[in-house]
């Protein structure tokens, strides 16, 4: 994993980590990542300085894959799952129709980028939600 220091052609900046160099190529190609304060897809690297460690610690793959997993029961415990609604629900409690409560769910690419260009704050989880019904 990598982590890049980023910005977009309104001079947002923001950071983000992605498997390889080659991997974010090919996902800002694909104008999957997008600035996390206007949803543009105009997105390239700024200069940043190597991260050095001074300890030992090495967070390995499994214990990654723990904090994943620790994370994930947090979110299905602790919020409603809204399926496909998510943009909707999201959108209508930015708005004052329903409640404020914590949501996760599914929402296209199009979706949450209009979500963040009208200012709800919404951001991807790490991991694909377990399948529920909605």
């Amino acid at each position: 994993m990598i982590r890049f220091h980023l910005k977009c052609d309104n001079d947002h900046q923001f950071e983000s980590w992605f498997q390889s160099g080659a991997a974010f190529d090919r996902l800002v190609a694909s104008g999957m990542v997008t600035c996390t304060t206007c949803g543009s897809t105009a997105i390239s690297k700024t200069i940043m300085a190597p991260a050095v460690s001074t300890s030992r610690a090495v967070t390995t793959p499994k214990q990654t894959e723990a904090a994943l997993t620790k994370l994930r029961e947090q979110v299905e415990t602790h919020s409603d799952y809204v399926g496909t609604s998510f943009a909707k629900e999201a959108r209508d409690m930015h708005d004052g129709v329903t409640p404020d409560r914590p949501i996760y769910g599914e929402a296209k690419l199009e979706e949450a980028q209009k979500l963040v260009k009208d200012g709800i704050p919404v951001l991807p989880l790490p991991f694909v939600p377990s399948k529920k019904t909605n």
